[in-house]
């Protein structure tokens, strides 16, 4: 091989083993006394993106920790984006030390917390807070019902027995999965602003990347850069497969040669799809014929978006 060698796989790889990049996120769940505290994640991604009846991220943790046990009692938590801000990402590690109670983690917390949008549609339920100084942050609710999680309960803080979930709740003995249901996406007007009207470079958010590795002494993370574009690669559709494939997808929609002019850029294998969509779009807004208008309004994925402004 070119150089490379065969490092041996061991517990926490992406720390150990790895250089690993990934986001820097604090979690928010409600303690006993109904009270938000917050630990820090990376191990945090997207889960479910499209083609279900809602959007979910994944959390990986440790079943012990305060979180888990949080997410396992009261099924909510949030996802809070922190800016790059070094005195952001010193506070994170402290409040990953592990075996700390909430009382600790929060006793002299820098972040400030405040209610989010589920609080405020819901006066009268429990929700953790968010954090004010974030970004962006994610309302999510476990969706305990995945994998028969159900049953899963809290209050096993040495490991818990078998059986374990396949991806779902309690995984391993000290491990955990949970399937965060995206309730609601909280976003600060500057960014929020840029999605609805267009991203350039310079509106994208400072974002800590952790590196993953971690050594006895050090979190290691790498500071937020401008971004820089690269133009996607452009390969069309010839019109006529647009119109043979449009023709054919719905017997009670079809589609303008002008319409389906804009979809030519659209990569083949996704074609049917996303006709398949703009014929739902059509249905839910009784049109029968689709034109270039209508093509415009349904790419424009922000236009509700819009129209409140």
């Amino acid at each position: 091989m070119s150089g490379f060698k065969d490092l041996r796989i061991v517990d926490n790889f992406y720390q150990t083993s790895a250089f690993f990049p990934m986001p820097t996120v604090m979690i928010g769940t409600l303690t006993d006394d109904g009270k938000t505290t917050l630990g820090p994640y990376s191990l945090i991604q997207p889960y479910y993106i499209a083609g279900k009846d809602y959007y979910a991220m994944l959390l990986l943790c440790r079943n012990s920790s305060n979180t888990a046990q949080n997410i396992l009692k009261r099924k909510k938590c949030t996802i809070n984006f922190i800016p790059d801000n070094r005195k952001y990402f010193k506070e994170a590690v402290r409040m990953g030390f592990p075996g700390d109670t909430p009382e600790e983690k929060m006793k002299d917390c820098i972040f400030t917390l405040e209610e989010g949008l589920r609080k405020q549609e819901d006066p009268d339920g429990e929700y953790p807070q968010v954090i004010s100084e974030s970004f962006q942050a994610f309302e999510c609710t476990w969706m305990d019902s995945l994998d028969n999680a159900q049953n899963d309960k809290a209050g096993e803080l040495n490991g818990y027995p078998e059986p374990y979930h396949d991806f779902n709740g309690i995984t391993s003995k000290f491990g955990a999965h949970f399937i965060l249901r995206i309730d609601k996406i909280l976003m600060k007007e500057k960014y929020y602003n840029a999605i609805v009207n267009g991203v350039r470079a310079k509106d994208f958010p400072p974002v800590p990347v952790d590196y993953g590795y971690r050594d006895s002494k050090n979190f290691w993370y790498t500071k937020h850069r401008r971004p820089v574009p690269e133009l996607l690669p452009i390969r069309e559709t010839s019109l006529e497969s647009v119109q043979y494939a449009a023709k054919r997808i719905d017997p009670t929609v079809q589609f303008t040669d002008e319409a389906c002019a804009k979809l030519v850029k659209v990569p083949r294998i996704f074609l049917p799809m996303v006709l398949k969509g703009c014929v739902a779009w059509a249905k839910e807004n009784n049109v029968t014929l689709i034109t270039a208008q209508h093509m415009d309004i349904i790419n424009d994925k922000r236009a509700k978006e819009k129209k409140k402004k």
